[in-house]
């Protein structure tokens, strides 16, 4: 037998051994998979079912208004169809399909076996699936939510939108939020801590940055919107008044912490399909990618500039003409990063030699529509039209051309791209290319006829409008096109297919691209790299081809099974050196059973059974503590081989463990949605009437805020001492006890609460306070166990780490919710 021979037999064994450990298994047991390129497809798979509800009900809207004369939806049913287009297009398509691309992505172009947390990637995609099922069933049932994809209030109130309709929107959508943000956390972590040794930050492909951004975006940008539902559906359930000016609420708390979320929320779609344009255009243009670095500084750039446009989309409630000409500046300003990527990638196919296959012609349908788009959003950016085209058709086009040229194209184009890599086979090519221009002429004439309507006059949200009026014949159009719109969507659908079923296999790297997910067999095994490459250069330049074969013989790291444990490598989050190995969690039912108890919590919500809600609570919670088992982390190892030249610790024994950098996003996240919280209550004081009551006692507020940070005092001094005894998880658990009596007792005592909307606010901040010390509690019981179970010791420490971050995230709760109320006193005496 010759060395080729050998090396192949050997090849061979180590994908057998590598198979049999992180297989997903086949019929139910697809149920239990946490590996992400099934969780990414399933992602993706999903999306794509929700846009095709989403086009549907855009085609019943634009059948409804293609005449004046119409009479196929009465205003109740298209007040919902379009409500439901909206949402689904905005929350349940856009921001999950490219979720689900980047779970399946990220690990193979960082040079991954898999994702930091596979089985929080599994519970997001069954809250997804739930949640936007949940909506979807609403619609089926004629109780879907009514107020737009927005719900402003009053009109999503109780009083102007009785029955479920409204709490089906604000639980559904909250439900689905939690799959965001455990996709965020996932993404973050998985980015900073499991990239192939050597991949430093600067090394990172293009498209880790642009994930990166996003990740943290979305950390921050999700958490006002959870917030605002939580309050509004807070007053529909229990009349706590944020919302109602009668009792010193405001409407335009709503749409404050509403937009906090809605305009990050255009970048946070539009980034990740940049970020695939920016993966495209290099390799279709067969050159590198113009200008690395002034592209990662434009993405930061953007994600700081598009926190400080909400107000945009606010521009006649009544805003000071000085902040008016601040957020209009802003608008104007973020279009310089916007600007740069685009220069950037135009640069590379200058310098390039392009192909004009199926992805660069949807990368030129992006340029076109998108730049379109990016027009019309300077013009809005301009007070005085503004106020002008507001709540127009003229916004509808707007939103639909920078949206749809800056989603829908890149997404056609990365689907194209990256579809041989999950197949194994090429696109054919005889309906792609009359997919996309039936695509291309329909999007704009359905759209472009919208700003002539909208300058026109003709509102946005309107299911009839008068006859003979200069709006029909451009509605008549707009109809006609969304038709072959929606033709061509279904023949790209069907080609997608075809490419799956008839397909030409190829046997690597098809594109000829330098990214590390090319460097293995199509479609992909389920460990991905048989080994772990050492990267020394910019990783969107690689010699695939040669790095593939040496991967696939175990030329790297951890080229080989052990102890039935699926591995990955562990990095520094900036230097890219290797210091752990992190030990992934097998195939478990557990995220489906927690997801199933997360949805019977919403769904107890929604029809009003809060004792029964609070049994789904702690079962979620319960499940949720079984995730913590691992027998192979009961023992200490010290360092182990990840290769014959070096020994890692498990990660069990890093103190750069992922959960601990999951557990300080987390608290960004908790403390964005806390913070968001204080500014309502601070918003409302300046805005509305003030409150004729007092505070809570002071001796009560003494008592809670001494017991609360005793116990915080006593996890975080659990966490730094050499030796661990019970002493102080047992103080701290007793002193969270007595805290959180005191404040649930405080709670239950507060009369006022349904009086004013400052009082709703004193009430929602010691909410707060009481969930975070009963969890503190939990966290103390929790670190208990874990000692008598052997977990931890003085190497192995995590579980000490993350206790200690949570207690003291409780201890600084505790010191502003005891502080709040006296500020609210004195400023109401000022007042």
């Amino acid at each position: 037998m010759d060395r080729t021979e050998t090396r192949r037999t050997s090849s061979l064994a180590l994908h057998r051994q590598l198979e049999h450990i992180w297989e997903t298994g086949t019929g139910l047991r697809r149920l239990s998979a946490v590996n992400h390129n099934v969780i990414g497809k399933r992602f993706m798979v999903t999306a794509l079912a929700f846009f095709a509800i989403g086009g549907f009900l855009g085609m019943l809207i634009r059948t409804q208004l293609a005449t004046s004369a119409s009479a196929f939806m009465d205003a109740g049913q298209y007040a919902q169809v379009f409500t439901m287009h909206g949402t689904i297009m905005m929350f349940l398509f856009a921001i999950p399909f490219f979720e689900g691309l980047a779970i399946y992505l990220l690990p193979k172009m960082l040079g991954a076996r898999d994702l930091a947390f596979p089985r929080l990637s599994a519970y997001g995609y069954w809250c997804y699936l739930f949640g936007g099922s949940m909506l979807v069933l609403a619609l089926l049932g004629g109780v879907a939510p009514s107020g737009g994809w927005f719900m402003y209030t009053p009109l999503s109130s109780s009083k102007f939108s009785p029955g479920i309709n409204a709490d089906i929107w604000l639980l559904g959508i909250t439900f689905v939020e939690i799959s965001a943000i455990s996709a965020a956390i996932e993404i973050v972590v998985t980015i900073l801590r499991m990239r192939a040794p050597g991949m430093s930050l600067v090394r990172m492909p293009i498209f880790a940055w642009y994930m990166l951004v996003v990740g943290g975006m979305m950390l921050v940008g999700f958490p006002p919107l959870i917030l605002g539902s939580i309050l509004l559906e807070a007053e529909r359930a229990f009349d706590l008044p944020f919302f109602d000016p009668d009792r010193g609420g405001d409407p335009l708390l709503w749409q404050h912490l509403f937009w906090l979320f809605g305009h990050p929320e255009v970048y946070i779609i539009f980034l990740p399909a940049a970020g695939a344009l920016s993966t495209i255009i290099p390799v279709l243009a067969r050159t590198t990618l113009t200008g690395y670095h002034l592209i990662v500084a434009s993405l930061i750039a953007m994600a700081f500039l598009s926190f400080g446009l909400w107000v945009h989309h606010m521009y006649t409630v009544g805003i000071p003409h000085v902040a008016l000409s601040f957020f209009s500046a802003a608008s104007a300003l973020v279009t310089i990063p916007t600007a740069i990527q685009i220069f950037s990638w135009l640069a590379t196919l200058a310098q390039g030699r392009p192909q004009l296959n199926v992805p660069m012609l949807h990368v030129f349908g992006f340029f076109f529509v998108f730049i379109i788009g990016g027009l019309t959003g300077v013009m809005l950016a301009m007070v005085p039209f503004d106020q002008q085209a507001h709540d127009t058709h003229f916004v509808v086009a707007h939103l639909h051309y920078v949206l749809v040229g800056g989603f829908l194209f890149p997404m056609l184009a990365g689907l194209y791209y990256w579809v041989p890599h999950m197949s194994g086979r090429q696109p054919v090519q005889h309906l792609s290319r009359a997919a996309f221009w039936m695509i291309f002429s329909g999007f704009n004439l359905t759209f472009f006829m919208m700003h002539l309507t909208g300058l026109l006059g003709m509102p946005r949200r309107i299911s009839t409008y008068p006859e003979a009026s200069p709006w029909e014949w451009l509605n008549l159009l707009s109809s006609f096109g969304s038709f072959v719109m929606a033709m061509g969507f279904v023949l790209a659908a069907l080609d997608i297919v075809l490419i799956f079923l008839y397909g030409k296999p190829f046997r690597r790297n098809p594109w000829k691209a330098g990214t590390l997910e090319w460097a293995m067999p199509t479609p992909p095994a389920s460990y991905s790299f048989a080994s772990i490459p050492h990267v020394s250069k910019r990783a969107d330049d690689l010699p695939i081809d040669q790095l593939g074969a040496e991967l696939a013989a175990g030329k790297g790291y951890l080229g080989f099974a052990r102890n039935g444990w699926m591995e990955s490598i562990g990095v520094d989050a900036v230097s890219g050196e290797a210091n752990q190995i992190i030990i992934l969690p097998r195939p478990t039912y557990l995220p489906l059973l927690t997801a199933i108890a997360t949805g019977g919590f919403f769904v107890c919500l929604l029809f009003k059974l809060y004792g029964l809600a609070v049994v789904f609570l702690l079962a979620t919670l319960g499940i949720f503590l079984l995730w913590t088992r691992n027998g192979d982390a009961r023992r200490d190892r010290g360092p182990v081989s990840a290769s014959p030249e070096s020994t890692l610790p498990l990660n069990f024994e890093s103190r750069d463990a992922p959960s601990i950098l999951a557990m300080r996003l987390t608290l960004v996240a908790n403390s964005t949605l806390f913070s968001s919280l204080l500014f309502g209550g601070l918003f409302l004081w300046v805005s509305a009437a003030p409150a004729t009551s007092a505070i809570a006692s002071e001796n009560n507020i003494i008592w809670i805020t001494a017991t609360a940070m005793a116990a915080s005092l006593s996890g975080i001094l659990a966490g730094y001492r050499k030796t661990w005894n019970y002493a102080f998880p047992a103080v701290a658990f007793v002193g969270y006890l007595i805290a959180s009596a005191l404040t649930l007792n405080e709670l239950l005592q507060q009369t006022l609460a349904t009086s004013h909307a400052l009082e709703a606010v004193k009430f929602a901040v010691f909410t707060y306070l009481t969930i975070h010390l009963m969890l503190g509690a939990v966290f103390s019981a929790f670190c208990g166990f874990r000692l008598y179970r052997g977990y931890i010791s003085s190497v192995r420490q995590n579980d000490l780490l993350i206790a200690r971050l949570w207690h003291g995230y409780c201890l600084a709760v505790t010191i502003v919710a005891a502080i709040y109320p006296f500020i609210f006193t004195v400023a109401l005496k000022g007042s």
